[in-house]
């Protein structure tokens, strides 16, 4: 189980891939023309491996577009986890009391993603791609679009919260993987809980290619983005 994504939502979508390119240092975009049926445009930007998405609303009805006027504008939406066993995880979720809005079952991955009124702090996807080193959200020939001189990987997201503990043990149980202290530690990437004023995606850690960059941090999108 691995972080494999994370997604922003925001008004202007040129405007968003702009400045993260020019921050992250991140790949071309791909624009997928399945989100139209959540009544969206996007971009998923690659990072290596790992992929930035933007979404921006094409109707004042989206649900992406009554989630940003909810929050207050821009910022975090989505976190993307990469599974092995799809199948048990719907499970477990389901169990839980989680449900799932939304499920795609095709030969290249199948995918989940959960109310958030039933995760809290931000949309959870669960994704199984039938080749792990595979995603087909990110189109094709992201490998060759992919990019890595500024950054190398999506190292983490940093969900916000009034009650951090709380949320985190939420996360945990859906997962199926303990929380230490405020994190989630995947097999590869983690979730960090912080104390804050509301309930989102509030923050991403991305490595950076120039380790002595380390510990910068600059505010995009809504979202605190930190070098690691």
């Amino acid at each position: 189980m691995r972080l494999r994504q994370g997604v922003l939502v925001a008004r202007d979508l040129d405007v968003a891939v702009r400045t993260l390119r020019e921050a992250l240092g991140a790949g071309e975009p791909y624009h997928d023309p399945g989100v139209a049926v959540f009544d969206l445009k996007n971009a998923v930007l690659p990072i290596g491996d790992t992929f930035l998405e933007v979404v921006s609303p094409v109707s004042d009805d989206a649900p992406a577009a009554r989630y940003r006027a909810r929050h207050g504008g821009d910022g975090g939406y989505m976190v993307m986890i990469q599974s092995d066993d799809l199948g048990a995880d719907r499970a477990r979720v389901e169990s839980l009391g989680a449900r799932i809005v939304w499920h795609a079952e095709l030969d290249e991955i199948a995918g989940a993603h959960l109310h958030p009124k039933d995760t809290g702090g931000a949309l959870l996807s669960l994704d199984q791609p039938a080749d792990p080193a595979a995603w087909l959200w990110a189109g094709p020939g992201w490998q060759e679009r992919s990019r890595r001189d500024v950054t190398t990987e999506l190292a983490a997201v940093e969900i916000s919260s009034p009650d951090p503990q709380a949320l985190a043990a939420r996360w945990a149980e859906l997962l199926d993987r303990p929380a230490q202290g405020d994190s989630i530690r995947l097999d590869r990437g983690s979730i960090h809980f912080r104390s804050g004023d509301v309930e989102r995606l509030t923050g991403l850690e991305l490595v950076a290619a120039d380790r002595s960059r380390a510990g910068a941090s600059q505010d995009l999108l809504g979202v605190r983005i930190r070098l690691v």
